[in-house]
C-alpha cells in the first residue's frame, strides 16, 4: 500500500478517536489466514526497530555485575545483580510484576543459564528473555535501539496486535512506523500478503479503521 494511503488511514484513525485526558497509544492489529500456527515455524516473532520509536519511554532492565552493572546504572531503568536475581526467583509474585514493568532485558552471557532456570517460566511466555550482551556490543547503542523497538508475536493466534506509537506523534511519523511494521510482517509470512486477511489501526480506546 502506498505511503499516501497509509497516511490517510492514520489521519482517519486519529480523527475518529475521541479526546481523552491521557495520551493514547496507536496499535496495529493483524488478522492472518491460511497458516497453521500450531507449527512454531509459521508464527510471527519479530523485534522491529521503528523509525520514530514508540512515542513513550520503554523500561530496560540489565542482568549483570561488575563493569556492566556500573555502566548500566546510568543508562537503563533497572540493574539486577546476581544476588537480586535469587530474590526474584524466590518470590514469583514479585518476579511477575517485575517482568510486566519492563519492556526489554539485557544480560551478561554467563547469567543466561541462571536466568533461564530461575525466571524462564515467567519471562519466556512474555517474550522477554534477555538479549545476551557480548563484549563486542556497545551498551549505549543497544539500549537506544531497544527503546525504539517493538516486539510482535502471534503465538498460535491468527489475530495479534502491537503498539506502533502514540497519538501525539503526528500522522506522518505514525504512518512511517506502520509502513515499517507491515513490510516486516509481510516479509516474514510464507505467502506474504496472501497470508493477511486484514489489518486494522486504532487508538487505545478509539474505533478500529481498516488498513487493508
Amino acid at each position: 500500500m502506498a505511503n499516501e494511503k497509509l497516511l490517510a488511514v492514520v489521519k482517519k484513525t486519529l480523527e475518529k478517536a475521541p479526546e481523552r485526558n491521557f495520551t493514547e497509544s496507536v496499535e496495529v492489529a493483524f488478522n492472518l489466514k491460511d497458516l497453521d500456527l500450531t507449527k512454531p515455524e509459521n508464527r510471527v516473532d519479530q523485534e522491529i526497530l521503528l523509525p520514530h520509536g514508540r512515542g513513550r519511554p520503554l523500561k530496560i532492565g540489565v542482568f549483570g555485575s561488575g563493569d556492566l552493572a556500573l555502566q548500566a546504572k546510568k543508562k537503563v531503568d533497572t540493574v539486577i545483580e546476581p544476588d537480586r536475581l535469587k530474590e526474584l526467583a524466590d518470590d514469583k509474585r514479585v518476579a511477575r510484576k517485575f517482568a510486566e514493568e519492563h519492556d526489554f532485558f539485557i544480560a551478561e552471557p554467563p547469567l543466561m543459564p541462571v536466568i533461564g532456570k530461575n525466571l524462564g517460566a515467567i519471562l519466556g511466555p512474555k517474550g522477554k528473555m534477555p538479549m545476551p550482551f557480548t563484549p563486542n556490543m556497545d551498551l549505549d547503542s543497544t539500549v537506544n535501539t531497544l527503546r525504539n523497538t517493538v516486539r510482535i508475536r502471534s503465538r498460535d493466534k491468527k489475530t495479534f496486535h502491537a503498539p506502533i506509537g502514540t497519538v501525539d506523534m503526528g500522522p506522518e511519523k505514525i504512518s512511517e512506523n506502520l509502513e515499517t511494521v507491515i513490510k516486516r510482517i509481510t516479509e516474514d509470512l510464507e505467502k506474504g500478503t496472501q497470508n493477511i486477511h486484514s489489518i486494522y489501526l486504532k487508538t487505545t480506546m478509539g474505533p478500529a479503521v481498516r488498513v487493508m
